[in-house]
């Protein structure tokens, strides 16, 4: 362990290139019956991605016919916005991402058909597919690296190196970077946290170009997942923590920042105009959303992809943002809010448990957050005594929660047949680590 701790750059860098060569190898390996790489929501984000390169448009009909297949009752292939576009409810922040690593593979597979390669460059082929899949998991393994930075900037660095192991390996945000990287939510790890490290960096100047650059950062995120917006409340809490003498220039900074994130999201109004024929909507419907009706304890606690139900760690993470605003007000405030707003957000969305989901998925974007809260509790003087007690800690609750993605994966693989699907307390906080013995009992049985 000591080795890990003296390189953790190296450290996360190796966790991301085990896990594309985990990705490449499943993917390969163990292919799909219907043939496709990318899958669930991943089609919708890859079909911007495919579109505006191979099409230069938002009209993603003959996307879906590529990747769905021609199957008549899929409502993908068959439903049409008021301007006859396919529907598509995803972001487009995703495919903007992805899009060096697509272009890379467009130039590769163009290059080897003139070698006499076979593989056609349709933008649907598999080392098409898999380079969002690739492209999610390098930004994913940055976003860890630029949390850990964020925590050891403010505490020791071992103890921000295991607490944001903790937050990536014991969270859901595992699955996103591993098994389901061309979601959005390895994107929107990376993308907060790249927005905390600069605010965070910067905090102290007031210039307009600082402004500007977060301005641009928190647009980024928004087009990645919209919700991601909330994260200008760092910035606003900060002015007004200031009490500035000068309060129009303090308004007029935060107002600017607010327009620049506006242009910034304007990929996505584009998109949206052309596809429904309005800027700004909510492409799920508008009882997506039920503001009044907010499920928050079952957001929180159902066995049904209930946030700390499900992931445990993430409850001590929450409960040290108390230990993170006794370090720095700000920054544990800032941080809280955020966060609490997140489950506002989240607990108000008409499927809050997040259809099919390993935990709560909508979460993975604060994970900067949940680290910082782990860093603070590890870092109390007590905890500081007891290194070897908080590694222990940190490797059961990852060791526990890979476990937990295994059983997860062959429950949805086998559909029940060896372990059941986790939707009870026994399921969730217990079967996995009867999952070995399961598995080596039905290997002698066979």
């Amino acid at each position: 362990m000591d080795r890990l701790e003296r390189h953790p750059g190296r450290t996360i860098v190796a966790v991301g290139v085990l896990f594309a060569v985990a990705y490449v190898s499943a993917v390969t390996l163990f292919p799909r019956a219907h043939g496709r790489i990318i899958d669930g929501d991943g089609i919708q984000y890859y079909a911007y991605l495919r579109s505006l390169v191979f099409d230069r448009d938002v009209n993603f009909v003959n996307d879906y016919e590529l990747l769905y297949g021609a199957d008549t009752d899929n409502v993908w292939l068959t439903n049409r916005t008021v301007t006859g576009y396919a529907v598509n409810q995803m972001s487009i922040g995703p495919a903007l991402l992805w899009l060096p690593v697509f272009l890379l593979t467009c130039g590769l597979v163009a290059a080897g058909t003139l070698l006499g390669s076979s593989v056609p460059v349709d933008g649907f082929a598999a080392p098409f597919q898999l380079s969002a899949g690739l492209a999610g998991i390098v930004y994913s393994t940055a976003g860890v690296y630029l949390l850990y930075r964020i925590c050891a900037r403010e505490f020791a660095p071992r103890p921000a190196l295991w607490a944001s192991l903790v937050a990536w390996l014991a969270s859901p945000a595992i699955y996103y970077s591993l098994v389901s990287p061309t979601y959005s939510h390895a994107l929107s790890m990376f993308t907060v946290a790249l927005f905390v490290d600069v605010w965070r960096r910067t905090r102290g100047e007031s210039g307009p170009r600082r402004y500007v650059v977060l301005g641009l950062l928190a647009g980024l995120a928004a087009l990645v997942r919209w919700q991601d917006v909330i994260i200008m409340l760092l910035p606003v809490g900060e002015a007004v923590a200031k009490r500035p003498t000068r309060v129009t220039q303090a308004v007029g900074r935060l107002a600017l920042m607010g327009g620049v994130s506006a242009v910034a999201f304007a990929p996505q109004m584009m998109a949206w105009r052309a596809m429904y024929g309005r800027f700004v909507l909510t492409p799920q419907g508008s009882d997506f959303m039920r503001w009044t009706e907010p499920q928050i304890a079952a957001v929180l606690w159902s066995w049904n992809h209930g946030l700390f139900s499900w992931t445990p760690a993430l409850l001590l993470a929450v409960g040290g943002l108390y230990w993170l605003h006794r370090h720095d007000r700000l920054l544990g405030w800032g941080s809280a809010v955020v966060v609490l707003i997140a489950v506002y957000i989240n607990a108000s969305v008409v499927d809050w448990w997040g259809g099919e989901a390993f935990g709560a998925r909508r979460f993975v974007s604060y994970t900067v957050f949940f680290a910082l809260g782990l860093t603070a509790i590890a870092s109390t003087e007590r905890l500081r005594r007891q290194a070897y007690a908080v590694r222990l800690v940190a490797a059961f609750l990852i060791a526990s929660n890979v476990l937990f993605l295994a059983q997860y994966q062959i429950a949805m693989r086998s559909g029940g047949e060896i372990v059941e699907y986790p939707v009870t307390a026994r399921q969730v906080l217990w079967e996995r680590f009867a999952l070995p013995w399961r598995l080596v009992g039905r290997q002698a049985l066979e």
